[in-house]
């Protein structure tokens, strides 16, 4: 496992060029529709005494899309964003009470399509001091950190399948203690997981 530092995962971002989608793992039961929201969310890594972690949020179980589920913070893009990494600092201060200012971003990752109709952009970024979270809880039941080292080993990731909508469906998971990480958010730290892995 390379060491994980700000320098290495510019590297990683820099050599993930192409995109992924849910329907990787699926390709002969589902079909993109080719059209798709735009959606930003962050990753916000931070850096404390003890090592360097992964802010990830429980979805609010009442909201329409993938409730209940483990998420970066992030939305839909508005009109207002000059662009999509502004989206997902401004979701991420709405959801969690990360502000712009302590955050440095690095860089993206590749674009994600969902089967719900959603095209993310993965927003890299760094936090370098102490920070405690604050949920909305219109939209975030929880708040909690994955220790990076974790999130970012290749063994840690199993394929997994259950039925959805009547089909059969396979998809990425990364358990981690009482957390089921699954679906896009898995997807996108897999891809991550491997391109780190290899600088």
């Amino acid at each position: 496992m390379t060491t994980i530092s700000k320098s290495n995962i510019r590297r990683a971002i820099a050599q993930l060029t192409k995109p992924t989608s849910d329907f990787d793992l699926n390709s002969s039961n589902y079909k993109s529709s080719g059209q798709t929201k735009e959606a930003g969310v962050l990753l916000p890594i931070i850096r404390q005494f003890d090592g360097t972690y992964l802010v990830l949020t429980k979805r609010a179980a009442h909201l329409s899309n993938h409730p209940g589920q483990i998420s970066f913070p992030g939305g839909k893009r508005e009109n207002k964003d000059t662009n999509i990494d502004a989206t997902a600092l401004r979701e991420a201060q709405e959801e969690i009470g990360l502000k712009a200012e302590v955050v440095e971003v690095l860089g993206r990752l590749p674009a994600h399509e969902t089967v719900t109709g959603f095209q993310i952009t993965p927003i890299i970024g760094w936090i370098d001091r102490s920070w405690t979270g604050v949920a909305d809880p219109n939209e975030v039941t929880e708040i909690f950190q994955v220790p990076l080292s974790y999130i970012t080993n290749i063994k840690n990731f199993q394929i997994q399948d259950r039925i959805w909508n009547g089909r059969k469906r396979n998809y990425y998971t990364v358990p981690y203690g009482p957390y089921y990480i699954w679906g896009a958010t898995a997807c996108i730290l897999y891809n991550f997981a491997m391109k780190l892995g290899e600088i």
